[in-house]
């Protein structure tokens, strides 16, 4: 998996500007074969495999690229306070995110420059470009499961240069990633962000997927909650802290009106799942079916010599990470409305 190989050579690996390649649907064979395809599940299931069972605040090795990422980040949150939101008539879209959006483009190489040591310095153009794609489209002023992939698509390669090793895999989650969520989730709200492609109440959410694949696998064996318990507003008040996912409901709960089965009914029927293990794996397929064998989302993705479009010398097996578990099943579109509006 990527987090265990060698890291590339900062002396004479050659590092470019990554670019889309999915122009067409069609090319998403070439996605599937990818070496970028399989270092990205891979990397999905090694994190988390890291956390399971472990909660936000497990003690984790400091290491202080991990450290200076997390500063970073808050830097990022600072821009939101020092950039206030634009009295506007319409619901969604504040044009104030085009600013925040600009600002980290112009300081982005600079900022990703003051994390990482300077025998990584000539990895920043390529890692850099995910980093900046992680946080929402600045012309649609939008955000969503695409730019989370992106976000982590550069943690994947903070580890393929060996800027972070394997020591780092729990931290990368429960440090960063969480962190990171934090700064989507004010991003969101504050700039009123579209959610990218929506697909309304039949989906997991409507800004992100991740946290759920990775909240579930930190809820593996805990002894007091079960899937039928995250939906209990005490639960989610005492643990929203602890585990990613129960964070992710609890957002959800203040930023939608209504009975949760109804604007959440994907959620509701993850409730139903006997147990977190098997949460965990049908989420898995879930996002190889609804997010990574989707053109809309795809067609965005950048490849470039970390993450790779050129075929997978050796594809792993097509089917890691499957389950017999017929219990979560892919989002089923609701039925249309019996009557026009």
């Amino acid at each position: 998996m990527t987090t265990s190989k060698t890291p590339v050579s900062l002396v004479d690996h050659e590092f470019v500007i990554p670019k889309k390649a999915i122009k067409v649907p069609n090319d998403m064979a070439n996605w599937e074969k990818s070496e970028a395809y399989f270092e990205y599940l891979g990397f999905i299931l090694a994190l988390n495999e890291a956390v399971q069972g472990k909660a936000l605040n497990v003690e984790c090795p400091p290491s202080p690229i991990i450290e200076n990422v997390v500063q970073m980040l808050n830097e990022f949150d600072e821009w939101i306070s020092q950039i206030p939101p634009t009295e506007q008539p319409q619901r969604f879209g504040n044009k104030s995110f085009k600013i925040w959006h600009e600002r980290l483009q112009q300081n982005g190489m600079q900022e990703l420059q003051k994390v990482l040591p300077e025998k990584y310095h000539r990895a920043v153009p390529e890692i850099v470009e995910y980093l900046i794609e992680g946080f929402g489209n600045q012309t649609r002023i939008d955000y969503g499961t695409g730019h989370e992939m992106a976000f982590i698509m550069f943690l994947c390669c903070m580890f393929k240069i060996g800027a972070f090793v394997q020591d780092d895999k729990v931290a990368a989650v429960v440090k960063i990633f969480n962190r990171y969520l934090q700064l989507v989730r004010r991003l969101q709200l504050t700039y009123r962000m579209e959610p990218a492609g929506s697909h309304g109440v039949w989906s997991l959410d409507d800004y992100q997927f991740v946290p759920f694949i990775w909240g579930s696998a930190q809820l593996i064996g805990h002894p007091r909650i079960e899937p039928r318990h995250f939906v209990e507003p005490d639960i989610i008040q005492s643990y929203s802290k602890q585990y990613m996912f129960l964070g992710s409901i609890e957002f959800i709960s203040k930023v939608k009106i209504g009975p949760f089965a109804e604007h959440s009914n994907q959620l509701w029927n993850v409730s139903a799942v006997s147990s977190w293990v098997k949460v965990n794996s049908g989420l898995i397929k879930m996002y190889r079916a609804e997010v990574l064998a989707k053109f809309p989302v795809i067609q965005h993705v950048l490849f470039g010599s970390l993450l790779s479009i050129t075929p997978a010398a050796i594809p792993p097996v097509k089917k890691i990470h499957q389950t017999k578990s017929t219990e979560l099943q892919p989002p089923q579109p609701p039925p249309p409305p019996s009557s026009s509006k």
